[in-house]
């Protein structure tokens, strides 16, 4: 018996939509990582881009468990000495880019490489409810029934 290996021309990728308001973050991008990679399909290859295109709205009403909201840090460097910048996803939730909470979450569940690069431009996030991929027709995904902890109560 020989093993399937999956082809870039076999692959037929799914647009997917999903409501992230009151979400938890990490259990949704946990989720995320999961469809963009295409760990979900009996075809996955860890070398091919098999993963389906995901639709992210309201990403700017996503919620954390915890005191991650004020505690938990963000550091980038801009590349000069002593240039290192930390800020927290409070900060990030009610900023200019919003949405980068969650891209920052998906982005470190995939493995490092041109594959995973690849893989982040088929996720489009956006922080409020309208988004300009219907031609495609994507298929709603409701993240909130499949887990009730993936919503977040009170």
């Amino acid at each position: 018996m020989k093993t399937f290996t999956a082809k870039p021309a076999d692959v037929e990728k799914k647009w997917i939509v999903i409501d992230a308001e009151g979400l938890v973050v990490g259990r949704l991008a946990s989720i995320i990582a999961m469809r963009l990679r295409g760990k979900h399909l009996p075809i996955f290859t860890p070398h091919v881009d098999c993963g389906d295109n995901v639709i992210v709205i309201n990403a700017e009403k996503v919620s954390m468990t915890g005191k991650k909201l004020t505690d938990k840090k963000y550091y980038r460097h801009t590349g000069y000495p002593g240039g290192i910048k930390e800020t927290t996803p409070e900060k990030l939730l009610g900023g200019k880019f919003p949405t980068r909470v969650l891209q920052l979450a998906v982005k470190r569940m995939l493995p490092g490489g041109p594959l995973s690069r690849r893989q982040m431009s088929n996720l489009h996030v956006y922080a409020g409810s309208e988004h300009p991929h219907e031609a495609q027709k994507p298929e709603v995904l409701n993240v909130g029934s499949m887990n009730s902890k993936n919503v977040r109560t009170a």
